[in-house]
């Protein structure tokens, strides 16, 4: 089997426990919610640690490859997320599951991105957005199987038995990581940029975490606030310092690189839009329209089809019309299609709210692809490791950020409405400010240079 497949395929196990494991927490979040005594709304603060656990520990994942070796990293983290599964089984507290939440972020903060390090070093430029289509083919598979699977537990057992379902796919990855994957790492030698480290850790931790408790009544409403203003302030601190250290931990200078840029800064307002939908959706479907957690999980899986359908045709789409139209028009398709939850209500037949979810997952499916191939375009061999570092903090930031802005439009559009509850007429205001992110990307996007990524896409 070729390098190309293997590899990836590989990788892919890791982010498929990934995002098996956020679309069966987000299905069950309403009965986990209920169970744990809090209100719905008030869980995205689990989702958020998770996100956290990414911001503190992404930004190292590069230096630790290098100086550890890919594989070792890759199957030590792959023990962490598993052992964080396995605490988030018995948590019986909000405190005690966040804290679990937290440390299965450590361990996705080296997953995925050191896999993406293992991709780029072993698989030639003009066959990585190939590579890319076959490590995010199987982990599509985890939001087919998440949102039904999660549903179906929650519904007829008990929603503690969803966590457990990562320790078999855990297992495989090791053994595959360790048989196949070479333990590659970098000459380079630089020590651990140790202040940036805490900087970094610091404020993008004050910052989420104050976001994510504005509203939720769980602290004051000044901490929440001076918490992320103390966080927003440390994070701007540190990147004009980095702009004048000669290898900082996260290097804002590789923003400098068009395409680079467009991946990331682009990329992450389009993941603030799609990075809610795992939240806001089931929430929608189950809070404001009464659905089982199995009902809301059959519809949710849906998006996934459309996102494999799209992964048959992106590279030809990317080899017809380039990466400069395809993520400007498809921005503005994959935003329309996100803001049309909104649309949903009881009364609507079942079959048009399928439709329109697998549109949803169609269309952000081919920005996926674009932006994670796109990103190292112009990235040498040598730089990957802190490029990546970059890159995956702020993409994952963004993803958290959606959920956050997704819970706050909706508590903000409850209040206005006055309603004592959640209703089915508080969250359409929420998909449309989340689609309008998505398509806030294009303008970034447009500044590409039209033959931008043309080897990537094998255009002449």
């Amino acid at each position: 089997m070729s390098r190309p497949f293997i590899i990836p395929l590989i990788v892919a196990c890791a982010l498929f426990m990934e995002n098996m494991d956020a679309t069966v927490i987000s299905t069950s979040l309403p009965v986990l919610a209920r169970d744990l005594g809090q209100n719905p709304i008030t869980l995205k603060l689990a989702l958020t640690a998770y996100v956290v656990g990414l911001g503190v520990f992404i930004p190292v994942c590069g230096w630790v490859a290098d100086r550890f070796g890919a594989r070792t990293v890759f199957r030590t983290a792959i023990g962490i997320f598993m052992a964080g599964s396995l605490l988030c089984a018995v948590s019986s507290t909000l405190p005690a599951f966040v804290g679990a939440r937290f440390l299965q972020g450590m361990g996705g903060a080296m997953m995925v991105p050191v896999g993406r390090i293992i991709i780029f070093r072993a698989v030639p430029r003009a066959d990585l957005v190939k590579a890319i289509g076959y490590l995010t083919m199987p982990a599509l598979f985890g939001p087919v199987i998440g949102p039904p699977l999660g549903g179906f537990i929650t519904t007829y057992f008990h929603w503690r038995w969803i966590f457990l379902v990562n320790i078999p796919v855990s297992l495989l990855g090791l053994y595959l990581a360790g048989r196949f994957i070479s333990n590659t790492r970098e000459d380079s030698q630089d020590p651990l940029d140790v202040p940036g480290f805490i900087t970094s850790a610091l404020g993008s931790s004050l910052t989420m975490l104050g976001l994510a408790l504005l509203g939720s009544h769980l602290v004051p409403l000044g901490w929440a606030i001076g918490m992320t203003v103390v966080g927003v302030a440390i994070l701007v601190w540190y990147f004009r310092g980095a702009m004048h250290a000669s290898r900082p931990l996260l290097d804002p200078r590789f923003l400098q690189i068009p395409t680079f840029r467009a991946s990331v800064l682009g990329g992450s307002l389009f993941r603030i839009g799609l990075g809610s939908v795992p939240f806001l959706l089931p929430l929608a479907l189950q809070e404001g329209m009464g659905m089982s957690a199995f009902h809301s999980g059959m519809i949710t899986c849906a998006s996934a089809f459309g996102a494999l359908f799209m992964k048959s045709i992106g590279p030809r789409v990317l080899k017809r019309y380039g990466f400069r139209s395809v993520l400007m028009i498809n921005a503005l398709l994959a935003g329309l299609a996100l803001a049309s939850f909104g649309l949903f209500t009881s009364s609507m037949p079942v079959w048009l709210i399928l439709t329109i979810v697998v549109l949803g997952g169609f269309f952000p499916s081919l920005q996926f692809t674009c932006l994670n191939s796109i990103v190292y375009a112009d990235i040498r061999s040598e730089d990957a490791g802190r490029a990546t570092s970059l890159a995956s903090v702020v993409q994952q930031l963004s993803l958290g950020l959606g959920v956050i802005i997704a819970g706050m439009t909706l508590q903000l559009s409850n209040h206005l409405q006055g309603h004592a509850h959640i209703t089915e007429a508080d969250f359409w205001p929420a998909f449309v400010v989340v689609g309008f992110f998505s398509i806030l990307s294009i303008p970034v996007t447009s500044r590409l240079p039209h033959d931008a990524g043309a080897e990537m896409a094998r255009r002449s």
